[in-house]
């Protein structure tokens, strides 16, 4: 069952920052008899419909995990595909962007990226500068594992230095030499296609996310899914480890 509209509750009750794992573009295009890629060309769809969804509610931040470190060991092809599809989708979603009033942000090992999608990356990125409404975080070549680690050789090399004592460490500074450092940690994510695991995305920021999974695959997620995971984030009570 899906909301076709938000409740005055949901409404009054919004996240500020949604984060969302993109499952199940594959079997989407296996059920139909479609080559895999065709999945993830379908996923953009999903994609523009959300982030204009998000946009029109007031939400500030959205985070999609777009493409993860794992995800280099898909067949070469694939990731090529992939990758073209992305640049594309950076090139041709300006308007859209800027229409939407939509900044633009990207996290992770954004280095290992090809050249035409890092240029890229950077131009759309500059062309949505001046917007203030949703910010549209993309987690690009992202992994939460490697992210925690790089945070961690940082301040190791800031104790070695001698800018900062070991017992200064705390878990705010530790946040502050995440990739998120400026963007408050996800009230909610949610995750298509069933599947109930966390797939290295975001593992510091999520302590204390609402979690929402849905069995729709990410090519068929549109705003009224959206809509249910907000009303379904709106019914829990969120207790930060307190009664």
């Amino acid at each position: 069952m899906t909301a076709t509209h938000l409740s005055a509750a949901a409404l009054a009750n919004l996240p500020t920052h949604v984060a969302v794992i993109m499952d199940g573009n594959g079997r989407w295009a296996k059920e139909r008899h479609l080559p895999r890629v065709e999945g993830h060309r379908q996923g953009v769809e999903s994609v523009r419909a959300i982030v204009r969804a998000c946009g029109e509610l007031g939400i500030k931040y959205l985070t999609l995990y777009a493409f993860s470190i794992e995800n280099w060991n898909r067949p070469k092809t694939e990731v090529d595909t992939l990758m073209k599809y992305l640049a594309r989708f950076l090139k041709n979603e300006i308007g859209e962007l800027n229409r939407n009033n939509v900044n633009l942000e990207a996290i992770g090992q954004i280095y290992r990226l090809p050249e035409f999608v890092q240029t890229q990356l950077e131009k759309t990125k500059a062309a949505c500068a001046k917007n203030n409404g949703l910010t549209l975080i993309l987690a690009l070549s992202y992994g939460g594992r490697t992210e925690i680690v790089e945070a961690a050789r940082s301040l190791a090399e800031k104790v070695k230095s001698g800018q900062l004592e070991a017992a200064e460490i705390n878990e705010q500074m530790l946040s502050q030499h995440l990739y998120t450092r400026s963007i408050p940690d996800p009230d909610l994510l949610i995750r298509t296609s069933g599947e109930m695991r966390i797939s290295n995305f975001l593992l510091w920021q999520i302590s204390y996310t609402e979690l929402v999974v849905t069995p729709t695959f990410w090519p068929d997620f549109r705003k009224q899914h959206l809509f249910t995971a907000l009303e379904e984030y709106t019914r829990r009570h969120r207790r930060f480890g307190t009664i």
